[in-house]
């Protein structure tokens, strides 16, 4: 009597393996129930090949197991019913998993990086658009050159005419007091200077307001009449004061004969607002003055100037033996320090001080109705280098006065006029 179960033989030896007991043919192949797959080593499995039709590779189904009495819920690491041969289990990373089922595909980094780096260039581009109209709207385009006659021929390279005015528009008194700005009627030019931004290096010439110059025939700004040339001479800021930024810019191109390709002019209060948004500038003050006029009192060294400070810095000269001379030279080299402080990746990278910084002066600035966010960008960056290495800035060459105004050096004033329209290295010295 067999005692195996299912009619299967105990000799499994030879040829003799898969037949059962009580028949002399050999059997097909089927399905061995509870039959470990990693046989011992040395265990030869005679396994017939599978048809290609029935691969789990292909999409085919492998025929289902009779249990042949077995719990079927028991799962102990054996086959449960796949045809010898099959090959449904694969390796780890392949694309089947060990159950012939498919399995995670690998990731797929270089797309992952491509989509990411797609996505951020998106989104700067959107930002950076979304800056520029934001930024192009705050400029108060309010200056018309085209108002103004008898001009010179432009040059090489390009020359921007910066004017800080004691302008109060949008000032509370208290605002007045604590900037010690007084509370006089109407504007005047409290610094004029021209930036030339060419191949040689930037060029920053300051004007005495003190200046004396000629008033020549212009156009007025409002009425449109034309005002004839008389030969009378006055202080170069009381050009700004009878018709505005028009017939200044008409004084300085006659006076200098250098052709003005842009305009921007600064009040006290954007001046003061700029200072504050980027947390102060840093100055090194060689020697402690102070001008109770201003409200500057600072003592010598390194120091960290507010807006209130800063606006005292830039407006002192009481307390200078020079007056507007010295204060020209501090204007000059708290400028320069401004736009080197501000123009760093801590403030353009950074919106929390980037866009107060630009709101702040762009809400203060007036400018002529031709320049540019690019235009004003390149100013911004010239003024910076001022203080670099190709970089130089200069008053006005003076040769002596005349009823209290200073008399401009005309010899040096040719050579330096010549050098900008050239667009050469600048030579001349100023005072």
């Amino acid at each position: 009597m067999n005692e195996w179960p299912n009619g299967w033989s105990g000799d499994q030896s030879g040829n003799r393996y898969g037949y059962g007991s009580g028949n002399a043919e050999p059997e097909g192949a089927r399905a061995m129930p509870q039959v470990r797959r990693d046989a011992a080593p040395g265990y030869q499995r005679h396994e017939p090949p599978m048809p290609q039709s029935m691969s789990p590779r292909r999409g085919a189904t492998v025929p289902p197991q009779q249990s042949q009495g077995y719990d079927d819920a028991y799962d102990s690491g054996y086959n449960t019913g796949e045809v010898y041969g099959g090959g449904g289990g694969g390796r780890r990373g392949d694309d089947y998993g060990y159950d012939g089922r498919p399995g995670r595909p690998r990731p797929r980094w270089g797309r992952r990086i491509k989509w990411t780096v797609i996505t951020l260039v998106a989104v700067l581009a959107v930002a950076s658009v979304a800056t520029y109209f934001w930024a192009d709207g705050k400029l108060r385009r309010k200056v018309d050159l085209s108002k103004v006659i008898d001009r010179p021929l432009a040059g090489d390279g390009t020359n921007y005419l910066i004017v800080g005015s004691d302008s109060r528009e949008g000032m509370s008194a208290a605002e007045k007091q604590k900037l010690h700005t007084g509370s006089a009627e109407g504007k005047r030019t409290d610094s004029m200077m021209i930036l030339h931004d060419g191949s040689n290096g930037p060029t920053l010439i300051s004007l005495p307001r003190d200046s004396d110059v000629e008033i020549p025939s212009f156009v007025g700004s409002d009425s449109g009449k034309k005002y004839p040339d008389t030969g009378r001479h006055t202080k170069l800021n009381a050009a700004y004061a009878e018709d505005g930024p028009e017939l200044l810019v008409r004084t300085v191109e006659y006076n200098t004969k250098l052709h003005i390709d842009h305009y921007v002019e600064i009040g006290f209060a954007g001046f003061a607002n700029i200072v504050d948004a980027i947390g102060g500038v840093e100055m090194d003050i060689p020697k402690a003055f102070k001008d109770k006029n201003s409200g500057a009192d600072f003592p010598a060294g390194k120091q960290t100037l507010n807006g209130q400070q800063a606006l005292a810095f830039v407006r002192t000269r009481h307390a200078f033996a020079g007056q507007d001379l010295d204060r020209t030279k501090n204007q000059q080299k708290f400028l320069a320090t401004l736009a080197s402080q501000t123009a760093t990746p801590g403030t353009v990278l950074n919106p929390f001080k980037l866009y107060p910084t630009m709101s702040a002066g762009l809400d203060t600035l007036i400018v002529d109705k031709d320049m540019s966010l690019w235009n004003l960008g390149n100013m911004f960056f010239a003024m910076k280098g001022v203080t670099g290495g190709e970089g130089k800035s200069m008053n006005m060459p003076i040769s002596g006065s005349t009823g209290g105004n200073l008399v401009w050096d005309k010899a040096k004033l040719r050579q330096l006029v010549q050098q900008l329209n050239n667009d050469e290295k600048v030579t001349v010295s100023g005072n």
